[in-house]
């Protein structure tokens, strides 16, 4: 009768089980491990964030300045405070872009939360375009009623002016708070399926290890036969099979 214990020396018809990684999730890990390469960790988010910038730059700097040159007369004063609100929504875009640009460049943050923060395609942008997009809003609100108030709009040019500005910015601010609450959403999911794989990936290899163990271990099986006992021991066989 054989002994279940296993013996210490490898067999080698069993060899021990060795999870090789993948070459590719190896070299990945490795660069994420790299603290100047968490500004480019998403490089499609990242570019359109900043082609999204670059676009609001110019899109509302570009209209401020062309309201504020109308203004010349004093019932143009509406014309004066929103290009002034244009142009200042303008520069607060162009001065993040500008800020994590400075601080990628000098490398002064270390922290992996900070940088997702910050870089562009990060989670500051959704909130500053979003702030952008309710002040559109509301620069159109506040004009669509000032023109539609005591019979604005029939005072001439100025207050049919005024109506087609206060219609174009609520469009535009309602435009793009969709388009940030898609994005937003398309991220959710987006993580939400990264996490999934994630999980899937680790139970997977889990269980590739659990079977290499169990394989890796001999099972012997062995019978107890009652007729090759004496007759002196065939009484003692009923226990002793029991106790097996």
């Amino acid at each position: 009768m054989q002994s279940f214990h296993q013996p210490r020396h490898t067999n080698l018809n069993h060899p021990p089980f060795i999870l090789e990684l993948d070459p590719a999730s190896a070299q990945r890990r490795l660069l994420d491990e790299q603290v100047e390469l968490w500004w480019f960790h998403e490089p499609r988010h990242s570019l359109l964030c900043y082609c999204t910038s670059v676009g609001l730059v110019l899109g509302l700097g570009l209209g401020g300045v062309g309201i504020l040159s109308t203004t010349s007369s004093l019932s143009g004063e509406w014309r004066l405070g929103v290009g002034t609100a244009l142009c200042l929504l303008a520069l607060a875009v162009l001065l993040k872009q500008l800020l994590s640009s400075a601080i990628q460049d000098m490398n002064c943050i270390r922290s992996r939360h900070r940088i997702d923060q910050l870089k562009s395609g990060g989670r500051a942008d959704p909130v500053l375009f979003l702030a952008v997009a309710l002040a559109l809003l509301l620069c159109g609100a506040v004009l669509l009623y000032m023109a539609t108030a005591k019979g604005r709009h029939s005072q001439g040019p100025d207050g049919r002016d005024m109506l087609r500005s206060g219609l174009a910015l609520t469009v535009a601010g309602g435009a793009m708070t969709l388009a940030v609450a898609g994005y937003t959403a398309l991220v959710y999911l987006q993580g939400r399926r990264e996490e999934r794989r994630g999980g899937r990936m680790m139970l997977t290899m889990g269980r590739v290890r659990t079977r290499g163990r169990m394989g890796s271990r001999a099972v012997r099986v062995f019978s107890v036969s009652g007729g090759q006992m004496s007759p002196a021991r065939r009484e003692n066989s009923p226990s002793r099979t029991s106790l097996i």
